[in-house]
């Protein structure tokens, strides 16, 4: 059986309330997921997430991808050089073929690219992109601005889409290309990739399906997965329980509390991978007026204890944090650590006038993070340490981003993981100045700007010289941890399970996207 020419993927993607059935039996082809959340769409470009990057990983594949290593792994490109100092020119896989049925070529890139640098969530990282041009059906050059030290990191992120089969419009006359946030597209709907597995259902919230594309590129991949079925368990017992009791395969998260559970299992391999995620906070400044003094930030972050937090929260499984670059990144400063000071944190209430504190409502995922409502409610009690007053609300994923985008809370957390492995990309998502027409700050929820510190990181990013480029952004860690931009908590640690005979961990690692393409299963005589 072929599916070219036929169009399996498009799912109409329903939001669906009520507990999902774990499938009883699977064969050896058959993995179960339990995922601590689902995708919030089908559209890649709508939402720069975790979960988004994880599916882009399934049904579509990068131009080049991250090895365990950090080194750059060949995909739908398979060379790459540099013309001049401003456009790299790649050569394309030949003879890949979309779900749909369309041959993949350089228009493809050229069209994906340009859909990028119109996306909400993705234009200020693709904002040095000048222009891409096919220069003829397998070889596409991308310039930049100027010269720009991380174009081979973006292409990461560069998975093509099916240009013909998103043009045009559908029968309500809506651009099938059209970008939606939270919204109802065709894009979020619909989906035709290059990847090694196509979706063949979905229920929001309960359960996506996946097959694997019969006429999938990389026949060299040893990865034997058929179909896969993702349930969404955001309780943590709960997917826990379901891998221990063989209702489930694989799950992400495993939280710090059950570690130990789970590692003494029999049956079930625990695989922990140190992570490079931040977990944070952002102070509203433009809802209260407070924040916008740099001593009442300061005295925010002096006021949390990061280090009681990943010891008795996490159990270890976080490292404390001072900045958003952990080792390792570039712009890692050794010098800037957690500062807990709860006597100097009500110095500064005082000095800043506001001894006698205010309250604030504060809004947090309880399904997205290790431990995300407990560190909220933790965080919250601390406050009250140096009166401020927080009125804390969490909830689930689905419910937390559109609240998030909205920006109607006085403190949100937010975790953010550097889509560059870099560290100006922490700057240009969460703390640069927001300004809607580079898409520079989309995650800045906080509303700071310093322009200052911008213009340092923008510098940065445009000197080739890496131990200069390095220098640079080592100093403006140190501002923002002076200034208070960003109320830093820990560096999640990354931590999967799966039962005997399903091999995850080659196909794990630090930026959290597992490439199930590549999973094998080997479940023996079960």
């Amino acid at each position: 059986m072929t599916f070219k020419k036929t169009l399996l993927a498009s799912v109409i993607g329903a939001v669906v309330t009520g507990t999902a059935l774990l499938p009883m039996t699977a064969s050896a082809e058959t993995l179960r997921i339990g995922y601590a959340a689902d995708p919030e769409t089908l559209d890649i470009h709508e939402q720069l997430s975790g979960g988004m990057l994880r599916f882009s990983h399934l049904a579509f594949d990068p131009l080049i991808r991250w090895t365990k290593d950090f080194q750059f792994e060949p995909r739908l490109a398979t060379e790459w050089e540099q013309v001049d100092e401003n456009t790299t020119r790649m050569t394309l896989r030949e003879g890949v073929t979309f779900h749909s049925g369309n041959e993949f070529t350089a228009q493809d890139v050229v069209w994906t690219i340009e859909r990028l640098k119109e996306s909400p969530d993705y234009k200020a990282i693709f904002e040095p992109i000048a222009s891409a041009e096919a220069i003829d059906d397998y070889t596409v050059e991308i310039v930049t601005t100027e010269p720009y030290p991380l174009l081979l990191n973006l292409a990461t992120y560069i998975f093509p889409l099916d240009s013909e089969f998103y043009s045009g419009d559908t029968e309500d006359g809506n651009a099938k290309s059209e970008i939606v946030k939270a919204g109802n597209s065709y894009a979020s709907r619909n989906v035709s990739g290059t990847g090694p597995f196509i979706v063949t259902d979905r229920r929001q919230g309960v359960r996506v399906d996946f097959k694997r594309f019969e006429d999938y590129w990389d026949t060299e991949s040893e990865g034997n997965v058929t179909e896969i079925v993702l349930t969404p368990i955001s309780e943590n017992a709960s997917r826990v329980a379901a891998l221990l009791s063989g209702g489930v395969d694989f799950i992400d998260a495993v939280p710090p509390n059950d570690l130990e559970r789970v590692r003494e299992a029999q049956g079930v391999n625990l695989i922990e991978v140190p992570g490079t995620r931040i977990i944070g906070l952002q102070l509203n400044e433009d809802r209260v007026e407070a924040f916008q003094d740099a001593r009442v930030r300061q005295a925010v972050d002096l006021a949390i204890n990061q280090e009681g937090i990943a010891d008795r929260l996490m159990r270890g499984f976080a490292t404390p944090a001072g900045q958003l670059s952990p080792e390792g990144y570039t712009g890692y400063n050794p010098d800037l650590t957690p500062r807990f000071d709860i006597e100097r944190a009500k110095e500064l209430m005082a000095e800043a006038g506001y001894e006698d504190g205010f309250s604030v409502e504060m809004i947090a995922p309880n399904n997205r993070y290790v431990n995300d409502a407990q560190i909220a409610q933790a965080v919250a009690n601390m406050l009250a340490q140096i009166n401020i007053t927080v009125n804390l609300r969490t909830m689930p994923l689905a419910q937390y981003w559109p609240e998030y985008d909205d920006r109607g809370s006085d403190i949100a957390m937010v975790g953010w993981h550097a889509d560059t492995e870099d560290t100006a990309n922490f700057f240009q998502y969460l703390t640069f100045c927001n300004d809607e027409e580079t898409g520079a700050g989309q995650y800045n929820y906080g509303n700071y700007c310093n322009e200052e510190i911008d213009a340092l990181v923008t510098e940065a990013d445009s000197e080739t010289d890496l131990e200069k480029r390095a220098e640079m952004l080592q100093q403006a860690e140190a501002m923002l941890y002076e200034d208070v931009g960003f109320i830093t908590l820990h560096w999640q640690n990354l931590a999967y399970a799966a039962a005997e005979g399903v091999d995850i961990e080659p196909i794990v690692n630090a930026i959290d996207f597992p490439y199930l393409g590549d999973l094998v299963i080997n479940r023996g005589n079960d």
